[in-house]
């Protein structure tokens, strides 16, 4: 098993499970226990878990939102496909956007080499689109939107990041939000990262959601808006026959990679 898969292995375990030890993690991963603790000693720096004597612990308390570390472990290949499917959908020289997490680094990667203005909503999505040698000589123009950084996920959050993006018009917000629900629309875990996420949607001529399947299972609290806001989803989801009913209500145009 490759040193990617173990630790998705790893994330997966701890996601279901309080705590697991390295005896277990040598015979889920087929890796000796040398192996297993680098591992672990990697993902515990990453913020993916806690390092404890013979073996690991999870962070996720019930209810919390996974940090940073461990969401970038999990379905990488759909946000991978979910960003090349939004890159494809953003003109040249279009004023972006971009909010936190995960899914939106991923958006960062697919548009480094593109001719785009954009505002990154956090700290890696920055340095993707800013660090380097400019591809073929070209890298996106950027606005920085202030603010105070959140631990952690390295997202602009706050008042000043608030009205420095109602300051301007984007052509497209890219939303990625941390659940989706048929009924009740786009939300966040806390009031916060929702009030940032309204303020760029709000901003922006055309609204762009890039969300995982596992979105429509998630659990969260804060409201950003309704999915009458919403232009593009961009999703991996499956829709069965009667979640397609329910999107057909509203004026959308659903991509599926």
């Amino acid at each position: 098993m490759k040193t990617d898969e173990r630790h998705r292995t790893i994330a997966g375990l701890l996601r279901q499970r309080h705590e697991v030890t390295v005896d277990e993690l040598t015979v889920a991963c087929d890796a000796s226990g040398a192996t297993i603790r680098r591992d672990l000693e990697i993902l515990a720096a990453n913020g993916v878990l806690r390092r404890v004597h013979g073996g690991a612990r999870s962070l996720i308390g019930r209810g919390e939102n996974p940090g940073y570390g461990q969401r970038e472990l999990e379905d990488q290949d759909a946000k991978k496909r979910i960003a090349a499917a939004v890159a494809g959908l953003l003109g040249d020289r279009e004023h972006v956007w971009l909010d936190s997490g995960s899914t939106a680094t991923e958006v960062a990667r697919a548009v480094e080499a593109r001719e785009l203005t954009v505002m990154p909503m956090s700290l890696r999505s920055l340095n993707v689109l800013a660090g380097g040698e400019p591809i073929a000589g070209t890298r996106p123009a950027l606005l920085l939107p202030g603010g105070s950084l959140v631990p952690g996920e390295l997202s602009f959050r706050g008042p000043l990041a608030e009205s420095n993006i109602r300051s301007l018009r984007f052509d497209t917000a890219v939303v990625t939000p941390c659940a989706v629900d048929l009924k009740a629309g786009l939300l966040a875990h806390d009031i916060d990262d929702a009030a940032v996420k309204r303020a760029g949607l709000e901003s922006a001529a055309r609204v762009m959601v890039a969300a995982s399947a596992a979105k429509w299972d998630a659990q969260a609290r804060a409201l950003v808006a309704g999915l009458e806001r919403v232009d593009v989803l961009v999703t991996d989801k499956n829709f069965n026959a009667e979640e397609r009913a329910q999107l057909d209500e509203y004026s959308l145009e659903v991509v599926t990679v």
